[in-house]
């Protein structure tokens, strides 16, 4: 079964939670703060194996969860950290995040962390300062990231074959590639796309069959609409037309559908290096229409072959494979949408609301911030009540008029404001 698109939740793992300790010996006075820190929690990896061919294996996961990193301990241990989860993907594969529809990565070769696992909790020995050489505090672990994203498979290819329905794109990929695909007299025989090595001399290149387009394809008309996404991978594209009209069809008006499908997906197919393959020579039909066609289109590049019976193939698999050695080669693991440019502004990282009388409080660090303070320690929640005093936290509450003694709301938790 050829799955190409996949959408799957990430949870990288928590980090492991810092300890709170102190060295007692016997003799041994003022031993002093030796709590150790918690090990990392497991990152999410998408890796590439050229073996995988589909995302069927990543359709059967809903969910991806990574472990939780080991707690540190008394005695200056820290934890270790989990084990990553490494998630084998086909080379082509494009990891998006749903939230924001930006690409994450863009995997043709290598790997990627997708989610990172959250940093273990700093133990009361990371905190011991010549002002505080004994603190009573420690951090939990930092939450993992969580992400909901979608993983798009593009066939990774040298030159696509395009076109209608049952012009001969299969017969072809089947006389000059290893490839096997399945041939019928009838339209979309090919449900998925098929790969084959074309050999020329001493040089070798990828073709696909990519499955047969129709008009309106572009706006998901038929099957080809699931796979127009292949052929941005492909450095040259063959458009296979029927050229012996052996099932009515006008050949020109054939050609002008596929190239407007291929406009209204994406203009950029457009600038791709393009051939015309006129298939079926060998039926009566066919000197007609391509003096028609060539009329028309005088400047296109045409190869004249019958795919069934094996004419006028070598010249054109000689010149498909000097248009890929001439093409530019885009390859690397990186989208250039995959990276964002941070820069510094004036604004708060958290926002303040009323909701029923009670103030809510919203920011990403804020709520990272109290997931990893311990609130059972004076001291861990006076740092708490400190670094949102640095932040403007109480002066923003103030500022909306808040009063002593309301209710102010921090994800779940209800506490009572004091100024």
């Amino acid at each position: 079964m050829f799955v190409d698109e996949v959408i799957v939740k990430l949870i990288a793992g928590k980090g492991g939670d810092g300890c709170t300790s102190f060295r007692r010996e016997k003799f041994i006075a003022m031993g002093g703060p030796n709590g150790g820190n918690g090990g990392r929690g497991a990152n999410i990896i998408f890796k590439t194996d050229k073996s995988l061919k589909t995302l069927i294996d990543l359709k059967m996961m809903k969910t991806i969860k990574g472990d939780k990193g080991v707690n540190g301990k008394g005695s200056d241990q820290n934890g270790a950290n989990a084990k990553d989860v490494i998630i084998k993907v086909p080379e082509g594969t494009v990891v998006t995040n749903l939230k924001d529809n930006k690409i994450i990565c863009d995997l043709i070769d290598g790997e990627f962390i997708v989610a990172h696992g959250g940093r273990g909790g700093r133990g009361n020995k990371s905190f011991a300062t010549h002002d505080n050489p004994a603190p009573k505090m420690s951090e939990l672990g930092e939450p993992g990231e969580e992400l909901e994203v979608k993983c798009e498979l593009k066939v990774l290819a040298d030159v696509g074959l395009i076109g209608l329905p049952s012009v001969g794109k299969s017969t072809l990929l089947s006389q000059i590639s290893n490839a096997s695909p399945k041939i019928a007299a009838y339209h979309f025989t090919t449900l998925s796309p098929n790969l084959g090595v074309v050999k020329i001399y001493d040089d070798t290149f990828v073709m696909a069959d990519l499955p047969g387009l129709i008009e309106g394809a572009s706006k998901g008309a038929g099957l080809g609409h699931k796979f127009l996404k292949h052929a941005e991978r492909c450095k040259v594209l063959v458009h296979v037309i029927d050229m012996a009209a052996s099932e009515g069809n006008n050949p020109i008006d054939d050609y002008e559908i596929i190239t407007k499908e291929l406009e209204e997906y994406n203009k950029k197919l457009l600038d791709k290096p393009r051939v015309v393959v006129a298939n079926k020579m060998d039926l009566d039909t066919f000197n007609e229409n391509l003096n028609l066609f060539k009329e028309k289109y005088p400047d296109i590049k045409i190869y004249p072959i019958s795919a069934l019976c094996n004419n006028g193939i070598k010249e054109l698999i000689i010149d498909l494979n000097n248009l890929v050695k001439e093409s530019e080669v885009k390859e690397g693991n990186l989208s250039d949408k995959s990276f964002t440019l941070y820069k510094y502004e004036e604004k708060k990282p958290f926002t303040i609301h009323k909701e029923n009388l009670v103030w809510v409080i919203e920011g990403e660090k804020i709520e990272k911030l109290f997931k990893m303070t311990r609130f059972n320690e004076d001291e861990s929640v006076l740092r708490f009540s400190n670094i949102l005093k640095k932040m403007g936290v109480e002066d923003e509450l103030e500022r909306l008029g808040a009063k002593r003694g309301d209710e102010v709301k921090i994800l779940d938790y209800i506490f009572n404001f004091k100024d």
